[in-house]
């Protein structure tokens, strides 16, 4: 287990983007929760977005005073190729899961288990991969409430999958889920959903100088924004439908002949399906000037690219939340998305943006046209989706919503 570095962040810094009232909720749960000491357990400490939020949760709770960590575990390829199966299951198509793969599971978990020392009083254990650090927490924070922060889309499960992953769920004190049709399909004894948030100040999401703008879009040349430009931003994983998403441009760009695609996505360090699919879409993609396919882009490039696209496309086959329309946006982009998982949450059809079937790629193209020829649209749909994510999906908001939870599960008087 290796503990990631972290940035400073001060609770005071987001007055100008959420309400009084809030910080003062959240400096009053602090109070209440001023000699709770909590962990955070996960599996990357890049690439994903557990580990974004972790990046900015932990630090602004140690800001107010509550005593916060973060553990990131140590794993080899092997037992991320089982939890990426474990992942892929979960969402409805897993391989099949042996014997042999369960022991990789609990071998490394049961080893990272032992690494954990010190004392807590309540500890958060993000999606299935650390779930297995149950064996050992049981005996050594036996009076920690255990919570299950799942992430993942839990909408269709493979029936085997879900029953290994339930053995652990049903042992835990509490889970959160980010919808509550994800919580009907496994067990757990008492549940709370919290939609997940952005960072409205990390260097993807914050305001950005002119100066700053045009030497990050030197950086993206060839690519050109005085052309239309349509932009997926998501991890290269068979989920976030990246083909599906080519298909949509082409078939847009018989209306729109000079329109250009931008494919742009990390790699977490928890997936070893990454780098393959990375190649198979550049490779699908190479005879195109117009498709450019990018990847472990700086983060303020990221941010670039979401302000300067016309539209953005989310067409995810399943998606735990997907917090990168959420992004969009807060960047005033219109966002065309799959409707499923979290995307429906965050994208008000007909009002910032528009939802369409995950495999209905005629129905996103003539949603992007759509977009793209008529500006009055756009900009209308860009400040309706500003003002969304700032009521419902920033950082505030989600902390105060977990910390409640913490209170509730401790039986903290708040």
């Amino acid at each position: 287990m290796h503990a990631p570095s972290l940035p400073d962040r001060s609770i005071e810094t987001y007055a100008d983007v959420t309400g009084r009232d809030r910080l003062e909720r959240l400096r009053s749960l602090a109070d209440a929760l001023g000699d709770v000491r909590i962990l955070h357990v996960n599996s990357t400490a890049t690439g994903g977005g557990v580990a974004e939020l972790l990046r900015s949760i932990v630090p602004v709770c140690n800001d107010l005073g509550i005593d916060t960590d973060w553990l990131v575990m140590d794993a080899s390829d092997d037992f991320f190729e089982v939890t990426k199966a474990i992942h892929n299951g979960l969402q409805g198509e897993g391989i099949e899961l042996t014997e042999e793969m369960k022991a990789t599971y609990r071998a490394v978990n049961d080893r990272n288990a032992a690494e954990i020392e010190d004392e807590y009083d309540i500890v958060v254990i993000h999606d299935p991969q650390p779930l297995g650090l149950l064996d050992r927490l049981e005996k050594t924070v036996p009076n920690a409430p255990i919570v299950w922060r799942c992430h993942v889309d839990l909408t269709e499960p493979d029936d085997e999958y879900l029953a290994f992953v339930s053995e652990y769920t049903r042992r835990v004190d509490h889970a959160i889920f980010s919808r509550s049709a994800y919580a009907d399909e496994i067990d757990v004894p008492t549940t709370s959903i919290v939609y997940p948030s952005i960072d409205p100040l990390t260097e993807k999401n914050r305001s950005l100088d002119e100066e700053t703008m045009a030497a990050e879009c030197d950086h993206l040349d060839p690519l050109s924004f005085e052309a239309p430009v349509v932009t997926q931003v998501s991890r290269f994983d068979p989920w976030k439908d990246q083909f599906g998403t080519l298909d949509a441009y082409r078939r847009a760009r018989e209306e729109v002949p000079n329109l250009q695609l931008v494919l742009a996505g990390g790699m977490a360090g928890d997936d070893p399906e990454g780098l393959e699919l990375y190649e198979r879409v550049a490779a699908e993609a190479v005879d195109d000037p117009n498709v450019h396919v990018l990847t472990d882009l700086p983060d303020a490039t990221v941010n670039v690219l979401q302000r300067r696209s016309d539209v953005v496309v989310q067409k995810s086959l399943r998606e735990g939340f997907g917090l990168v329309v959420s992004e969009a946006l807060w960047k005033r982009t219109p966002v065309v998305g799959s409707s499923v998982g979290g995307i429906p949450l965050q994208v008000e059809d007909g009002r910032n943006g528009y939802l369409v079937e995950p495999d209905d790629t005629a129905g996103a193209a003539d949603r992007v046209v759509d977009l793209l020829e008529d500006e009055d649209r756009r900009t209308a749909f860009g400040a309706n989706g500003r003002e969304h994510v700032r009521e419902r999906f920033l950082l505030p908001r989600q902390l105060a919503d977990l910390l409640d939870i913490f209170v509730e599960v401790l039986n903290i008087d708040s």
